[in-house]
């Protein structure tokens, strides 16, 4: 029997709300969940970033925390813990993941320059769009097929990988970047064979290859239960070797790092980690502190180590594979297999009546909010759809999908039990639930801070 290793000792309360309370709220924020305020929340499943849950441990480690501005003996146990993770030489702490793709990436790439990945997520686009450079994703074929149970449909497609690095565009392709796991695609994992035929392709081009390893240890821990020749490896040595297969990463570490703020990029190369230690210490700090609280750099220390514990691991799989079991018998479908990090629900396939132009993600997630104050995000039409000056959608993605992101060490089973019951009664009259138009819509990131109203 698979179960939590921990046990609370310190809790917080969660808001009880009523139907015309929510409406209200939801109305006030534009039906945009993003906009919603926290106390108006019961359930929250926005993301699983920086909304874990720290230990004892890591708290004792913050409060021990040096608060020094240069050389903190914080950065060193900081600075140690991921060097022997990684075995990178150069590690530099940033306060969070985006702000590392920032860095990394203005180092790399220029405008006219090509970012190759298995996905890019939200902001990863946006700081390499930001640039002038575009962002190419290359997922493989298998990820199409939603209820397949492919086991790495994080995969990047090595044969396009393969053509574009040999094609005519080939010299502007300026870094492959490999997501695990694939959370735009799913949460799906990438295997080890993929990222090694990946890099071998990227350096026999001359690429420089790097991993998003935001959630290193999930991705690692379903190599280690479903690829061949890794089931008697610890997540740990898997992690390990996936770091050294590629020339550096950026990690947000308030996913696998269980900590509510923190992130690092590693590199191997001297150069490239000097033009992005000048472009930290210009904008986000000194380089051994990057923007980060001391306090901090110790939680993200302990917690790399703390979620590498395959006990951890194992039991949070089990909680997401329960879910994932409890929403299908809702008569909900998921891309499968289920991953740990977040289940994606299929809201167009649940939603028929309402066409893309409609949003069903979008809409599915609102129902979520206003049937049971459960707030997720949507990862269709409204995020990757492209749109007219109009706001109408003109280009619907591929699938519609609601990402339901699970917390580190936050919720019960309890609260999962009700997520899906409020998801079953849902599922019951899935026509009583109205499309959205959008209003309003900035430019880059439309889906943080857009505004849509019922249609």
């Amino acid at each position: 029997m698979t179960f939590p290793p921990y046990r609370a000792q310190v809790v917080a309360e969660i808001p009880i709300t009523t139907r015309a309370e929510r409406e209200r709220a939801l109305a006030v924020a534009g039906y945009n969940a993003f906009n919603l305020p926290a106390d108006q929340v019961t359930i929250d499943l926005l993301t699983d970033s920086g909304t874990g849950a720290v230990s004892a441990r890591q708290e004792a480690a913050a409060a021990a925390a040096d608060r020094s501005y240069a050389g903190s003996a914080s950065y060193y146990r900081f600075r140690d813990v991921l060097a022997e993770l990684t075995h990178y030489p150069h590690i530099l702490p940033v306060h969070q993941g985006r702000a590392a793709e920032r860095v990394l990436f203005s180092s790399v790439l220029a405008p006219g320059r090509i970012s190759v990945s298995n996905t890019h997520f939200d902001t990863t686009r946006a700081n390499v769009e930001l640039l002038g450079a575009e962002a190419r994703d290359l997922p493989c074929a298998e990820f199409s097929e939603l209820d397949s149970l492919e086991p790495f449909k994080g995969n990047i497609d090595l044969a396009a990988l393969e053509a574009l690095l040999t094609g005519p565009e080939a010299g502007h392709v300026g870094m492959v970047l490999i997501t695990i796991t694939n959370n735009g695609g799913g949460g799906q994992p990438v295997s080890m064979a993929n990222l090694a035929a990946a890099a071998k392709l990227a350096r026999a081009h001359g690429v420089p290859i790097f991993l998003d390893a935001a959630r290193f240890a999930e991705n690692a821990w379903l190599v280690v239960q479903r690829e061949p020749g890794y089931g008697t490896k610890t997540p740990r040595e898997v992690a390990e070797e996936a770091f050294q297969l590629v020339d550096g990463c950026v990690a947000s570490l308030k996913k696998d790092g269980i900590s509510p703020m923190g992130a690092f990029i590693g590199l191997n190369d001297p150069a490239l980690a000097q033009r992005c230690e000048g472009n930290l210490i210009a904008t986000e700090g000194f380089r051994t502190y990057g923007g980060l609280a001391a306090h901090d750099l110790d939680r993200v220390a302990r917690g790399v180590r703390e979620v590498l514990d395959p006990n951890y691991l194992a039991a949070r799989a089990a909680e997401a594979a329960r879910l994932a079991r409890l929403v299908n018998e809702a008569g909900v479908d998921i891309v499968q297999p289920a991953g740990i990090h977040a289940l994606y629900f299929n809201a167009g396939r649940l939603l028929p009546h309402l066409p893309a132009s409609r949003f069903p993600g979008h809409s599915l997630a609102c129902a979520l909010y206003l049937e049971g104050g459960i707030r997720c995000a949507e990862l269709g039409s409204l995020y990757l759809g492209t749109l007219d000056e109009q706001l109408e959608l003109v280009t619907p993605a591929p699938f519609e999908l609601v990402r339901v992101a699970l917390p580190r060490r936050v919720y019960s089973q309890g609260h999962y039990d009700y997520v899906a019951e409020v998801l079953a009664g849902i599922a019951k009259q899935p026509e009583r639930v109205p499309g959205y138009r959008i209003v309003e819509a900035p430019e880059f990131l439309r889906h943080f801070n857009l505004r849509m109203a019922p249609a």
